[in-house]
């Protein structure tokens, strides 16, 4: 193993903190990340903005009198599950795209992402949809889309870095299911299934940082962190509540952990293989991330300092794990 964590898949719940412990590790004298989270500077990837682009497809297409594709209202969950591979299919693409530095020119940014929905969401197993619109309503729905999708593919090959080595990958997403609902979890909920679709490449140099806390505790968090003016933000977005119960209502983590046969791992068959990925907890049952939101000249040396020792502990652990 190298100096460096390779690649981390950083997994909880919505509003768990995955996006400010992000926010606090490029924060970080990188010298203080090598040293003390045996992480490099970090690439990241995440599966959110397609989901908020998702979301705008079905609200202009129901604006236009169309029915939803992806979604069963802007308050409901997917109307079918198989979209969480949908991302998980997204998220190969980009991983492939960044390590082969694929230069992306497309005369309409809104024609090239409805062309990847589709694409992604036929390998995980769907029908067509985007691909069935009639000619004139995609015209429109591009014509209207094309702004926020030129941005999200700016933003897309400003992050390719110039090499993977001595930098970590970040590839965060949230998974989970019904409250109340029984393990394992039922396709295509929760981790196991979405974790079953990443691309082996990713897979075989990964470790898991799951950050804890409880569905209430999401919810909660949630709620607090949600601004309606800012609502494709990865810091500010907010998950409906009919989606936080009927999605994240649980997840299957401790499912996972529980029945993998290697301790302490996250045990995942893909493409064919096995793969025995590391878990750690960051412990975030007690809030310790939501000051990263403000300026970092107000924060607070004790709530740093809690921060910064949960992390390493978590992450000295992941280390350890890799190089055993």
């Amino acid at each position: 193993m190298g100096e460096v964590l390779d690649t981390v898949l950083l997994l909880a719940l919505p509003a768990s903190g995955k996006s400010e412990v992000r926010k606090y590790l490029a924060w970080l004298d990188p010298q203080q990340c090598r040293r003390d989270f045996h992480m490099g500077p970090t690439v990241q990837l995440d599966d959110f903005p397609y989901v908020h682009m998702m979301r705008r497809i079905d609200d202009e297409l129901e604006a236009a009198g169309r029915e939803r594709v992806f979604f069963q209202s802007s308050e409901k969950p997917f109307r079918d599950t198989r979209d969480w591979l949908t991302l998980i299919e997204l998220i190969n693409e980009d991983y492939d795209d960044m390590t082969a530095r694929r230069h992306i020119s497309v005369p309409s940014a809104a024609e090239w992402l409805l062309d990847r929905l589709e694409a992604a969401s036929r390998r995980a197993g769907l029908p067509a949809r985007l691909g069935e619109l009639p000619p004139e309503v995609r015209r429109e729905l591009c014509g209207r889309l094309e702004e926020e999708a030129g941005k999200l593919l700016q933003e897309k090959l400003a992050g390719y870095p110039g090499s993977l080595e001595g930098q970590t990958l970040v590839i965060e997403f949230a998974r989970g299911g019904p409250q109340g609902a029984d393990m394992p979890l039922p396709p295509f909920y929760g981790y196991r299934h979405s974790l079953e679709r990443l691309s082996p490449a990713i897979l075989e140099r990964a470790v898991i940082l799951y950050i804890w806390v409880t569905p209430e505790e999401s919810r909660r968090k949630n709620e607090a962190r949600a601004d309606p003016h800012d609502p494709g933000s990865i810091l500010h977005h907010g998950v409906p509540i009919d989606v936080m119960l009927g999605d994240y209502g649980c997840d299957d983590i401790d499912w996972l952990q529980g029945n993998s046969p290697v301790p302490g791992t996250v045990t995942v068959e893909a493409g064919g293989r096995t793969f025995h990925l590391p878990i750690a907890r960051f412990d975030n049952r007690q809030d310790k991330t939501t000051f990263v939101r403000d300026d970092p000249a107000n924060w607070k040396e004790q709530d740093v300092r809690a921060l910064h020792d949960g992390l390493k502990r978590a992450l000295d652990e992941l280390y350890r794990s890799r190089k055993d």
